[in-house]
């Protein structure tokens, strides 16, 4: 298997990976979820920094300074990411930005490697909806001397539209000028997971399919 097939069967096994019928937070209703909070054991996490690891060193090599993760989902992910690039020979920085203010000591909104102006800086997160926490994000790091961010990289692209007819990433990317890659999208997952059992059940049946791609076919875009 590929590493994109690999995660995707990951997701399964880590039960991050829903299928139902659920509200998001747009207030959509999904017939699927993702949920990488379920990463909760140190073998889980260690695997999902691979994945990142893998994504990041396919679209950026290694040509960055470090990997920058927004508190709170992204700071387990900037840690188990430059863990995985180490194992592969790829030695980045870590940073991520603290949620509250000290009053003591050191006052600084961010922990982890130095940054300035000529730094490289790779985002890590789970998902993107509107591009909300990105830009508090980017905002964090504009007053921390303002590091350079080559790219974003996330778990799932879902596919969706945001608050035009354009894919969410899509928009998000042009109108922060930061490309954003995702390990898999949702159609890679359909279609690896089609009748394909794991644990000895069949995840997506041809009912599933058609619920997926009747929300895709309202709410989808390329």
């Amino acid at each position: 298997m590929t590493y994109k097939e690999e995660f995707i069967e990951f997701l399964v096994l880590c039960d991050a990976l829903k299928f139902g019928e659920f509200q998001l937070k747009s207030g959509r209703i999904a017939p699927y979820f993702i949920n990488t909070g379920m990463f909760d054991t140190g073998k889980k996490i260690k695997k999902l920094g691979t994945y990142y690891a893998r994504a990041i060193q396919e679209h950026f090599g290694s040509d960055f300074d470090g990997i920058y993760g927004p508190a709170y989902k992204g700071i387990p992910l900037s840690i188990s990411s430059v863990m995985a690039l180490s194992e592969m020979g790829i030695d980045k920085g870590y940073v991520f930005n603290r949620k509250e203010a000290k009053t003591y000591a050191d006052k600084s909104r961010i922990v982890g490697m130095p940054v300035n102006s000529e730094t490289t800086l790779i985002i890590v997160d789970d998902v993107i909806t509107s591009g909300k926490a990105i830009r508090e994000s980017l905002e964090v790091l504009e007053t921390c001397n303002n590091p350079k961010v080559k790219g974003i990289v996330i778990s799932v692209d879902r596919k969706e539209k945001g608050s035009t007819d354009k894919n969410a990433l899509r928009e998000v990317a042009e109108n922060l000028g930061i490309p954003i890659f995702s390990i898999v999208t949702i159609l890679d997952i359909k279609n690896f997971l089609f009748n394909r059992k794991i644990n000895n059940r069949i995840i997506i049946d041809s009912a599933m399919t058609e619920k997926i791609d009747a929300y895709l076919e309202k709410y989808g875009t390329c």
